[in-house]
């Protein structure tokens, strides 16, 4: 993936790496719109399991996300509205699900904060200046805490040891630019191809 800066317009277009977000789509947004399957702005359980699966995330994995994240996020994002037994969650409204104890990349509306990005790096990257090794991300999410904040302390925990476990290089690093990519969705549009690929060549 070539690294090219982050840019943010207020009022239009945001962009991570090379792939602009449409006006109508911040970066949260795009971010979850991946699990979005069929494009009608709503994710279902089926559908964040079909799209762990394109990203080659095991069976169990996959079955356990679709079920706890669906659970998890879908009162949040349909405020107002009669809880469903399908727990749909409403891509439009993922900012009001963002939950406490993460990094702050992401700000109360859903929009990209360079400034917090780096500064997971400047902090906590000390072996190498572009990775995080295990342990340096052990500590970062520590450092995160919110006191009493338990759901947001298993929040990002469960998203960083699965970034961390499908995305981590031959030598056990979380690089810089996978972590940029995952924020704004691409990542995982990326891993879906190479996924494919791979199973072509089987």
């Amino acid at each position: 993936m070539a690294s090219s800066p982050f840019q943010s317009d207020n009022n239009s277009i945001q962009e991570v790496s090379e792939r602009p977000i449409p006006l109508d789509q911040n970066v949260l947004q795009k971010h979850v719109a991946f699990f979005d399957r069929n494009h009608d702005g709503v994710v279902y359980p089926w559908e964040t399991f079909q799209g762990f699966r394109a990203i080659g995330g095991g069976i169990l994995l996959s079955i356990a996300s679709g079920f706890l994240i669906n659970v998890a996020l879908s009162r949040k994002t349909r405020p107002g509205k009669f809880p469903s037994p399908l727990f749909p969650i409403e891509v439009k409204n993922i900012h009001m699900a963002k939950h406490g104890s993460d990094s702050g990349v992401y700000d109360t509306e859903g929009r990209f904060v360079p400034s917090k990005f780096e500064e997971i790096f400047k902090k906590h990257a000390k072996t190498y200046p572009d990775a995080l090794t295990y342990d340096e991300l052990k500590a970062m999410m520590k450092a995160n805490r919110e006191p009493k904040d338990y759901n947001g302390w298993v929040a990002a925990y469960t998203e960083w040891k699965i970034l961390y476990d499908l995305c981590k290089d031959d030598q056990g690093l979380l690089r810089k630019e996978t972590v940029r990519a995952v924020y704004d969705g691409s990542l995982f549009e990326r891993m879906e191809k190479e996924h494919s690929e791979k199973k072509k060549k089987k």
